[in-house]
């Protein structure tokens, strides 16, 4: 993921950011409102690292997926479905109507 995902959707980001630095506060976040020289400032002060170190961690952190509650996008979200199509069975599409788990539409 890119920083302006995380920038434009911040406190989204939480959960992810408490996940991987458990020490963090979530109103240290707040006030940290996307700013990314600040959130390395803040992940060096939190770890005891330099800043340059602080921004390596983070760049690893970017790595990872783009959390799905993170952006609510038809491009991002059919992507993903194609992507599923991994664990679906053969014969299966994974845009597929599955009444049988309890699809609304098709019970109601």
């Amino acid at each position: 993921m890119k920083w302006h995902h995380v920038q434009e959707n911040w406190p989204a980001f939480f959960d992810a950011i408490l996940d991987r630095w458990p020490e963090a506060d979530e109103t240290d976040l707040e006030e940290i409102d996307g700013d990314q020289r600040a959130f390395i400032a803040y992940v060096a002060e939190l770890t005891g690292q330099e800043p340059a170190d602080a921004r390596e961690e983070i760049r690893d952190w970017l790595a990872g997926e783009l959390p799905s509650d993170v952006v609510m996008d038809p491009r991002h979200d059919n992507h993903s479905i194609a992507l599923s199509s991994k664990y679906i069975p053969e014969g299966e599409d994974e845009s597929d109507d599955d009444a049988r788990f309890g699809d609304d539409a098709a019970n109601g």
